[in-house]
């Protein structure tokens, strides 16, 4: 069991369902939402990036547990969730420093844990890449850095969500056959290192242990995985950490999400929701930049409703409460 105080308990709980488990919205894109915007033929305004958001939140949040949002577009989307929604905010610059090697994370610069928590913040969510086999140098950059954050966050009594995503120093294409064969490795093994104490997470948010292209009977691609070796990873997962975790949609399609978590729990995984990000909600994207508000209400209250709720029953039938992975302290 793992150990929290009442105050993050509680918040943590402002995030969850009555059942302990976290059914929580993905909307703190802001490179990403630019690039689909661009590629839609429009010029990615401020203001056109905080109204989708608020649309969104304001739309979809009567069906989810909480919402993930980012400081710099998402305030008015924060204040137009459903007042049973929990607040997540994301303390992280969009993508990482580019001038050098290891991607090294960021935070921004205009805030801070406390100043998250005034914004009504439940919980702090950061983005960190991580290579296990990265150089150790690099890596111990980043373990100093989590030490840090995750001191802030137990400081404030903030719940510290850390969402991790690998990747492979000699090999930029993650979406790759090579990278498939040895991405459970990744997933696994840096799961167990963020587990340990000193860095005060409290949610794990990571991916999946494999490329489901490439699972035999779900993806389009040869397969490297069998069902069965797919399960086990899954199980192996689960089994890396004592902490609650829950798995990001990466983008993939609704359909392909929803017979993830199925196989998750088929493998007898232990996961304890979802932060499902642009499977529920990127077409709409299109819907708003060729029509505008109506067009993106009338998506978000047909399609963007029913991809939440399908989505929702596959969560309620296969994950498990994170309430008995925890007690206060």
């Amino acid at each position: 069991m793992v150990k929290i105080t009442k105050a993050k308990k509680e918040k943590m709980d402002k995030l969850s369902t009555s059942d302990g488990v976290i059914n929580a919205l993905a909307i703190d894109q802001r490179g990403a939402l630019k690039k689909m915007i661009k590629q839609l033929g429009a010029e990615p305004k401020d203001e056109m990036i905080e109204e989708f958001k608020r649309l969104v939140s304001q739309t979809l949040t009567s069906y989810t547990s909480a919402i993930l949002l980012d400081p710099e577009y998402g305030i008015k989307a924060a204040n137009a969730r459903d007042e049973k929604a929990g607040l997540l905010l994301a303390y992280e610059e969009s993508g990482y420093d580019t001038t050098s090697s290891g991607r090294l994370p960021d935070l921004l610069n205009d805030w801070s844990v406390l100043r998250l928590k005034g914004e009504g913040a439940d919980a702090i969510k950061f983005l960190l890449y991580y290579d296990v086999d990265e150089d150790a140098q690099i890596n111990h950059l980043k373990h100093v850095f989590v030490e840090r954050l995750g001191s802030e966050c137990a400081g404030e009594e903030v719940p510290f969500y850390l969402e991790l995503l690998s990747y492979d120093a000699q090999n930029d294409d993650t979406s790759s056959r090579e990278y498939a064969k040895i991405k459970p490795h990744k997933v696994i093994e840096m799961m167990k290192e963020f587990t340990k104490p000193q860095y005060h997470v409290d949610v794990l948010k990571v991916e999946i242990p494999v490329n489901m292209q490439f699972v035999e009977g779900y993806g389009n691609e040869e397969p490297v995985y069998t069902k069965e070796e797919a399960e086990s990873y899954f199980k192996e997962q689960s089994l890396a950490t004592d902490l609650p975790f829950i798995f990001l949609s990466a983008g993939v399609s609704t359909k392909l999400f929803q017979e993830t978590l199925v196989l998750a729990k088929e493998a007898n995984s232990t996961f304890n929701g979802v932060l499902c990000g642009r499977a529920t909600w990127k077409d709409g994207v299109t819907a708003f930049i060729e029509n505008g508000e109506k067009g993106a209400l009338d998506w978000l209250r047909n399609q963007g409703k029913e991809n939440i709720e399908t989505l929702n029953q596959v969560v309620k039938q296969t994950a498990s409460p994170w309430h008995d992975k925890v007690e206060v302290e």
